[in-house]
């Protein structure tokens, strides 16, 4: 059964901080090719707001960590509305990085970290809430997730029409409580929220 999202009350300083993000990406994006340019012309429908619909999943408090961050979506894009919040970006990529450190700094989010290294590398400390966006299979990222994950934590992972059979196949490896929201965004998403995971041999 899929729940829905809260929708968002408005917040000015947010959408600021957010237009500022928007500006960044597309004048980095004639360079580096953070995203496709067919999504980049639907860039606050397809990349923002899909982003920031992740908001009311995350827990009240604790540490944020965004894994392939890639332009930032999801992680810069809910640091944006969570300034207060410490969020790590971890993307291996560093032309991509070098864009995350110019973004954050002007966006003026000096509570987000930047990581430029691979995953395997990145030293965290223990993460309330894990996102990724379009990274690898749920298999995999649960992977990330076990060795990350605070007592508590989640994954919040938004999936395509793939997603039952990546959970079936995750299930053979992972014990895990699973939520399922309807993405406002795309109706053929699902946007999971995973807790208590655990390798299904512990």
């Amino acid at each position: 059964m899929k729940h829905p999202i809260p929708v968002l009350a408005p917040d000015t300083a947010r959408d600021a901080r957010l237009a500022t993000y928007r500006d960044l990406l597309l004048r980095w994006n004639a360079a580096i090719n953070l995203v496709s340019a067919r999504t980049a012309a639907d860039i606050d429908d397809r990349h923002i707001a899909d982003s920031l619909q992740l908001l009311p999943l995350l827990p009240g408090e604790g540490v944020i960590a965004d894994l392939g961050s890639g332009a930032g979506l999801p992680g810069l894009v809910l640091a944006a509305a969570l300034p207060e919040r410490e969020v790590h970006l971890v993307e291996s990529d560093r032309r991509k990085a070098a864009f995350l450190i110019d973004a954050a700094a002007r966006m003026g989010l000096p509570k987000v970290k930047v990581h430029a290294q691979r995953l395997q590398d990145a030293a965290l400390p223990p993460i309330a809430a894990m996102t990724a966006r379009a990274l690898a299979p749920l298999d995999d990222l649960l992977g990330f997730a076990a060795g990350i994950l605070a007592p508590g934590g989640v994954a919040i992972l938004p999936k395509g029409r793939s997603v039952e059979q990546e959970l079936t196949a995750a299930a053979t490896h992972w014990h895990f409580t699973t939520e399922r929201f309807t993405s406002r965004t795309d109706p053929e998403a699902t946007i999971l929220r995973l807790s208590e995971i655990r390798r299904a041999s512990d």
